[in-house]
């Protein structure tokens, strides 16, 4: 990219804001127009701010990205939108109106990556699809996100993380053997669809690098949940058996799970015979290292029940903390189930940096967890707040040529909106 489309920043350290394209990480000088709302596509863009891309988030005039309304909120901020949109600098833009739809093109002819997460068949209407931008941009980078992938007859259907956790399957192995189908806990399809067009994205800049020409890339919620599915899928065509929930159980190892405690629960991963021999060692039972039912994984996995009982009634007798003091020091593989609060105060999680202290106008010491790469010359980082609706909408459209008062007279028109 030419300089002159990338003027440096310009930083206010009394405010914590950051002004123009970030001028740090692998990614600088890289842009990347951001057409996604709610939490999979944000998530994608933000692993790409994070590695200092610049990216320009256009949001709706009147009330921007559909996460700025989730819940909770903290100081009148959505927790959801701050976590996941810093980084960013935010264009309020009106692009179903003709002039908006030429400033959106103009912005992107200068662009290296535009990632979007529209119901298919929207953007072609202004011709904003992936033919018709990449035709005028043969560099360009055209990420598509979307629930069911982009061809089949469902590509037009709507669909959200549990929805799409229920239709490949994830559903009906997680939670409790007892209760109604569960999703897991946090948007794995939303987290793990974002990190695939992240690594999909680096591909083809990589590949442009190489060849001078960008592509179409894209994935899906459907294509994240069925990979993630698939020893699980190929273990059905072995045995012809659907999996069950198996709680915190793993179908392939025993012991493994959770097992109550004097006081709580602890969690014990057990992967193969000499680990089982050092946790009954511990236990103070290294007979059963030699009982024919628990020689090997294979022998444990059929006898599941009779050994989780023998160790159950061993592991009530002391609490979690003494059975973690005792295994840490066996080499067992095991943990607390930490609550949040825990994870907070845990000492690995300072030690390794995971929460970035992100500076943001509204909320006061606010950490935010960085994206878990290390990178020793180009570090990944938060330098800049989630932005408010549009206020970047001046300072980017300046960088394509649009006066203060031109600026000022697209405002009145309503094509463009921001705060000052």
């Amino acid at each position: 990219m030419d300089s002159e489309m990338h003027p440096a920043r310009s930083d206010d350290p009394a405010s914590g804001v950051t002004a123009g394209p970030l001028t740090t990480g692998a990614l600088r000088g890289i842009r990347v127009i951001d057409l996604t709302t709610n939490i999979s596509g944000p998530s994608s863009t933000a692993i790409l701010g994070d590695l200092g891309a610049d990216v320009v988030k256009v949001e709706r005039i009147d009330r921007g990205d559909d996460a700025r309304a989730m819940s909770p909120k903290w100081n009148g901020e959505s927790v959801y939108f701050v976590a996941i949109n810093r980084n960013k600098r935010s264009l309020a833009l009106d692009f179903t109106q003709a002039k908006g739809t030429e400033i959106l093109r103009q912005l992107i002819a200068k662009a290296d990556v535009v990632v979007e997460n529209f119901r298919r068949g929207t953007l072609e209407k202004y011709g904003l699809d992936a033919a018709s931008l990449c035709r005028d941009n043969p560099r360009l980078v055209y990420c598509s996100l979307s629930s069911y992938g982009e061809t089949g007859d469902d590509r037009f259907k709507p669909g959200y993380d549990a929805v799409l956790q229920a239709r490949t399957g994830i559903m009906s192995i997680t939670g409790s053997r007892a209760d109604e189908p569960s999703r897991a806990g946090v948007s794995i399809l939303d987290a793990g669809s974002a990190m695939w067009a992240g690594i999909a994205i680096l591909s083809a800049l990589y590949h442009r690098a190489l060849t001078g020409r960008g592509q179409v890339v894209g994935t899906s919620l459907m294509e994240t949940g069925v990979y993630w599915m698939n020893y699980h899928l190929t273990a059905y065509q072995a045995t012809g058996q659907d999996p069950t929930p198996q709680g915190a159980r793993h179908m392939a190892f025993a012991p493994y799970g959770a097992f109550q405690t004097a006081d709580d629960f602890i969690l014990v991963g057990i992967s193969n015979d000499s680990l089982f021999e050092r946790l009954v060692t511990a236990m103070g039972m290294p007979e059963l290292a030699g009982d024919e039912r628990f020689v090997h994984n294979s022998d444990r996995v059929k006898h599941r029940s009779e050994l989780e009982e023998i160790l159950t009634a061993e592991f009530r007798e002391k609490t979690s903390s003494e059975w973690m003091e005792c295994l840490d020091r066996a080499g067992v593989p095991c943990s607390p189930i930490q609550k949040v609060s825990g994870v907070l105060d845990d000492p690995q999680v300072r030690a390794l940096g995971l929460l970035k202290q992100a500076p943001h106008p509204h909320i006061p010491d606010l950490n935010i967890p960085s994206i878990p790469v290390r990178m020793s010359e180009t570090p990944a980082d938060i330098c800049r707040p989630a932005p408010g609706v549009g206020q970047h909408s001046k300072e980017i459209l300046s960088e394509i040529g649009i006066s203060e008062e031109a600026f000022e007279q697209l405002v009145r028109e309503g094509i463009v909106g921001g705060l000052p």
